[in-house]
């Protein structure tokens, strides 16, 4: 299945291109990171989504990488003010990772090797706008970017797409993560320039 997600609109001329406000066209990719790259193995990942009454749904990673996969053609924005257009993404679903999960949740905290942490509401992470991706490219994620996975959310500014991803915990009521406890924007739409906490 192929997912084309919002502000993607097939190949462009550069007349075209129209970016969120204060960004600017990127055409490589930039490594940018909270702390040092966690050497994680794809024999001991696991990605666990904890529900708000403490149920846990955990996959391995031949499990997860067992699932349903989807090619994402998206565009990406660093809130840090690059954007970079049309990038191939491979990886599951929030979707199908959530199908079988019952919640009451409206949050959600993302969870990391190496102990980062972002908030999102649930409701982005439906209804086709979010993938815990596993390739980049047309080949396995490298680890700098996030690397075997990483949260895919790219309607919101890159840092909520939580590198070396190990799971979700599923909130009742909203929790700030790291960078959002450092003032940054508790949504971070880039098209609205709300990178930090009053924008």
């Amino acid at each position: 299945m192929s997912i084309v997600s919002r502000g993607f609109s097939g190949r462009r001329r550069p007349g075209d291109v129209k970016l969120p406000p204060g960004q600017y066209l990127e055409t490589g990719f930039p490594v940018l990171s909270a702390g040092p790259t966690p050497p994680v193995k794809t024999a001991t990942w696991q990605f666990t989504i904890k529900t708000e009454l403490g149920q846990q749904h955990r996959w391995d990673w031949q499990q997860f990488t067992s699932l349903p996969a989807e090619q994402i053609t998206t565009d990406i924005h660093c809130v840090t003010k690059w954007s970079k257009l049309g990038t191939h993404w491979r990886g599951v679903s929030l979707d199908t990772l959530l199908g079988g999960v019952r919640t009451n949740a409206g949050y959600v905290m993302a969870r990391s090797y190496g102990g980062y942490t972002t908030n999102l509401p649930l409701p982005d992470l439906r209804d086709g706008k979010a993938w815990v991706a596993y390739e980049y490219e047309g080949a396995p994620l490298h680890p700098e970017h996030g690397g075997p996975a990483r949260l895919l959310v790219p309607h919101l500014y890159f840092w909520k797409s939580a590198k070396w991803v190990t799971g979700l915990d599923l909130m009742t009521h909203d929790q700030h993560g790291f960078w959002e406890e450092l003032g940054y924007h508790d949504y971070g739409d880039p098209w609205r320039e709300q990178r930090y906490q009053g924008d």
